[in-house]
């Protein structure tokens, strides 16, 4: 490969076998060269692909002073997310949990912990990124010794649910708060307990995570079939009406419209959850 930058003794910039850009790591693969050089295949420990311009330039600023077994793992983290866990992922998160992580280890040698205020809501609507929260705690304690407080599980699952809404982070530490506020207003309008290790939890849950992914891509459900929509405020006026109370809330929360074709399927949705409860 031929060196394109220097960004420093163990990070350089280069092209693959496809002429595309990337961010080649080994240790000292950039000592002493300097553009136009080359560096071999087996001086090279980890590759990493940003297909976006705009992300690798400033992931090519970040990572300068960062030390290369935390980029390391960081990738590893991301790859197993993808390739393990099947997330669509945002090229940025790259540059949100790189930063995070090597943040989250210099507080943490300074001997700060900081409270996770959201650690129930994450658990309970964010499990799967939870866990990946838990496995790169794991990683970080494997690897360098380190064993960070679970809080820290709970920050790093923000940032791959923010990978996936493709949100600004302050949109993305709403989510729980959203998640738990419209199931409070399932149970309070129509008088039920929800059974969260059900599997019509699970889906309603799954139902609302898309529901605000769609929003937040401004691809809502069109409105194109009134006599469904007429149907469902006909047979099922209650959950109806909880589904309009809800399609309110979110409206309000997130400043965006959200369709009757939407509302219409909240309303099957919070049926079946309810019915699985009566």
């Amino acid at each position: 490969m031929i060196i394109e930058k220097i960004i420093n003794n163990n990070i350089v910039l280069t092209h693959d076998h496809k002429n595309r850009e990337v961010i080649a790591m080994g240790k000292g693969i950039g000592f002493g060269r300097r553009k136009g050089d080359t560096v071999s295949q087996s001086e090279i420990e980890k590759v990493f692909r940003i297909k976006e311009n705009e992300t690798l330039l400033k992931f090519q600023d970040m990572i300068a002073d960062i030390p290369m077994e935390r980029l390391i793992l960081t990738d590893d983290v991301i790859s197993y997310a993808i390739n393990v866990e099947n997330l669509k992922l945002s090229q940025n998160i790259y540059l949100t949990l790189v930063d995070h992580i090597n943040f989250a280890i210099e507080r943490f040698k300074e001997g700060m912990t900081p409270e996770n205020a959201l650690m129930w809501e994450i658990k309970r609507f964010y499990p799967q990124e939870y866990a990946l929260g838990l496995y790169t705690i794991r990683l970080i304690h494997d690897r360098m010794g380190l064993l960070l407080p679970d809080s820290e599980a709970g920050f790093i699952a923000l940032h791959f649910v923010n990978a996936q809404y493709s949100t600004h982070m302050k949109d993305t530490l709403s989510l729980p708060h959203l998640m738990r506020d419209i199931m409070d207003i399932v149970m309070s309008e129509l008088n039920v307990n929800l059974n969260e290790n059900s599997i019509h939890y699970e889906r309603f849950v799954t139902h609302i995570k898309f529901l605000i992914q769609r929003l937040y891509h401004n691809e809502m459900l069109l409105d194109e079939d009134t006599i469904f929509e007429d149907m469902m405020k006909e047979k099922y006026p209650r959950e109806f009406e909880c589904g309009k109370r809800i399609a309110k809330y979110i409206e309000h929360e997130t400043k965006s419209e959200i369709t009757r074709m939407e509302m219409t399927y909240l309303a099957i949705h919070i049926k079946r959850v309810t019915m699985s409860e009566e």
